[in-house]
């Protein structure tokens, strides 16, 4: 009977702690599936054939822009923060599909090389300073790989990775509310400590007896 006075401020709390629980459980839904699932993935690269395709294109640059290239950053190499041209940008966009804007271009004397990776895959475009060759390559490396690489976010960019930080906080948000949720319950639920600290010892038991 005295526990009375103190069930409006359990059920205030209870209710508080479902409604985070279920907010961020919608919120990072998609996220946990997505990370569950290339968790598996990843955990078994090894035994998942994966079959790049690799693409090739030689292409030669106009006259007008070969002598453009050559002047860029003087006759010899370029300096760091270098960039190509808006003109060569779009005819490398027309002709490659490729964006190279905000890129790294590395400069040598000889060439000029640009790095494109991506989820999933890789590409990169080398041009030939004297004789205006331009050689690209691009590499897909599957939907797996893709979703792999979203799992780790390498090469996502920064939309991708707030998404990874937003997601992180959802599932801390999810995991408290559940342990208080948990809490509020154990007392009619006697196996629930037992079960959580058998969810707490197992990894830990495994990570000291089997990773050395």
């Amino acid at each position: 009977m005295e526990a009375r006075p103190n069930n409006p401020q359990r059920a205030y709390w209870l209710k508080t702690l479902h409604q985070w629980h279920w907010i961020s459980s919608a919120l990072c839904l998609l996220g946990m599936l997505l990370f569950s699932v290339t968790g598996i993935t990843l955990n078994h690269s090894s035994q998942i054939e994966a079959k790049p395709q690799v693409s090739n294109q030689e292409l030669q640059l106009p006259a007008a822009l070969q002598t453009q290239l050559a002047k860029t950053a003087g006759s010899e190499s370029g300096k760091p923060g270098d960039t190509l041209s808006p003109e060569l940008q779009g005819w490398m966009k027309q002709h490659l599909s490729v964006d190279v804007s905000g890129r790294d271009i590395e400069w040598s004397p000889e060439e000029v090389y640009i790095a494109l990776p991506r989820p999933g895959g890789d590409a990169w475009v080398r041009i030939d300073r004297s004789s205006g060759t331009v050689e690209y390559e691009s590499t897909n490396r599957g939907w797996i790989s893709y979703l792999n690489d979203l799992h780790k976010g390498r090469n996502t960019g920064v939309a991708w990775s707030w998404f990874i930080d937003i997601f992180a906080a959802a599932c801390l948000i999810f995991s408290i509310t559940g342990l208080f949720i948990l809490k509020m319950h154990a007392s009619n639920r006697p196996s629930t400590w037992p079960i959580v600290g058998l969810g707490v010892l197992i990894p830990f038991l495994l990570a000291i007896l089997f990773i050395h």
